[in-house]
């Protein structure tokens, strides 16, 4: 399928007024809204969108309290729609904002459109080592904040994970770039891509939203994005850390959408040549390394974790 990526998240949340103040501080641009509708961007134009989670405008949750509503999913051009269309087997919606919509086996809510996202580059990550000097006569860049430049993936705990898979891989298209067998995989929706736009992890009985993660630029930046929002109040999850699968830097933050955001830079990026692995289910392969509790955004020491 023509997919170029995650276009919107939509959320129902529990208090508009945190859920605004949360978004400001992640580093979004907002776009607008009223007392009833957020709507706040990233620096490539993703949206999110956060709405009361009793709004009846919002698709049906999957679970109790704020939670993820909708993904709405990037196509190229509207004949890349019409293909997708036809494909699938369900009509296109006249008018509609995105034209198309579908639900998994968990019961979330998929739409698709063409894309509202303008290519943005990252900000350059200079590094100089013994031998190799990339970075002359300018000082490595102090990020005092993250700005987040798209919405990177989705991840899901769904009730049954080889229906997931049926319905992502061989209904929409999705390619495993590396899996968990019976536990876990990670999917990417387009080939050459990012390792994955979305991850899917067995919990069965209990579907849900794990986290949403947002690209920034380098690790810099997600070091200056986490230590920001442990100054604005906000409390870690996990990080600063990195993945041995995917080799992403990460930084968790929970957060008053149901689950947790996270800011990543470095991922591995994947074309027809990319060798797909399976990995044992384990901590030490979530991450090569993490800080519990985070980096305190004014003194710079580890905050303990309970």
């Amino acid at each position: 399928m023509p997919l170029t990526g995650i276009d919107a998240v939509v959320f129902g949340v529990e208090d508009l007024a945190v859920a605004r103040r949360f978004l400001i501080d992640w580093g979004l641009r907002d776009d607008g809204g009223d007392d009833h509708n957020a709507r706040y961007l990233t620096r490539d134009g993703t949206e999110v969108i956060a709405r009361e989670k009793d709004d009846p405008c919002l698709p049906p949750p999957i679970q109790t309290g704020p939670t993820l509503r909708e993904v709405v999913w990037g196509v190229e051009e509207p004949a890349d729609l019409q293909r997708l269309a036809a494909a699938l087997g369900i009509p296109l919606a006249a008018g509609a904002d995105a034209p198309l919509r579908l639900v998994d086996p968990d019961g979330l809510s998929h739409a698709f459109r063409v894309t509202r996202r303008v290519p943005v580059l990252a900000d350059p990550q200079d590094v100089n080592g013994p031998g190799v000097v990339r970075r002359v006569d300018t000082r490595a860049t102090i990020y005092d904040r993250a700005c987040p430049i798209s919405v990177g993936h989705v991840v899901l705990f769904v009730d049954n994970l080889q229906a997931s898979l049926d319905f992502f891989v061989h209904r929409l298209g999705f390619v495993v770039s590396d899996s968990y067998p019976g536990h876990a995989a990670f999917l990417r929706a387009r080939t050459p891509g990012s390792h994955h736009d979305l991850f899917v992890l067995a919990r069965p009985g209990n579907p849900g939203l794990n986290h949403v993660a947002f690209t920034v630029s380098n690790i810099h930046e997600v070091f200056g994005g986490g230590m920001a929002m442990m100054r604005h109040g906000w409390e870690t999850d996990l990080g600063p850390g990195r993945h041995p699968i995917s080799s992403a830097y990460f930084w968790y933050m929970r957060s008053p959408f149901g689950g947790s955001f996270e800011y990543y830079a470095d991922d591995d990026y994947c074309t027809e040549a990319w060798e797909a692995r399976e990995f044992e289910r384990k901590p030490e392969l979530f991450a090569e390394w993490a800080i519990s509790g985070g980096i305190d955004g004014n003194t710079r020491r580890q905050v303990r974790a309970a």
